[in-house]
């Protein structure tokens, strides 16, 4: 993979493109980009992840980024927006396990 990513792009591509408002739900959807992913691209996306989570950028930005690109109406799932994006990572962590 190349270095020189945004890893705000890469997040923004990720939420947008996996979480968006045609699925039925974002555990189904989390499930099938784990299922079509590589292994590589797992370990790809929990950087770029860990990244965005550990930076410097606000808590309140952070959740406003992960709400406008990911189509999940989080009250309902009972999680913050980190809450819910830390959760995410978790469970491609354990997929990269088993694969």
């Amino acid at each position: 993979m190349d270095e020189s990513y945004d890893f705000l792009e890469e997040l923004e591509d990720f939420l947008g493109g996996t979480f968006h408002q045609d699925i039925s739900s974002p555990e189904q959807a989390l499930d099938e980009f784990i299922y079509e992913a590589n292994k590589e691209c797992l370990l790809f996306t929990i950087k770029f992840c860990d990244e965005f989570l550990n930076s410097k950028i606000t808590k309140q930005d952070k959740e406003n980024f992960i709400q406008t690109n990911a189509e999940i109406y989080f009250p309902a799932i009972g999680l913050t927006p980190i809450q819910w994006l830390n959760k995410v990572v978790e469970q491609i962590k354990e997929a990269v396990k088993a694969k």
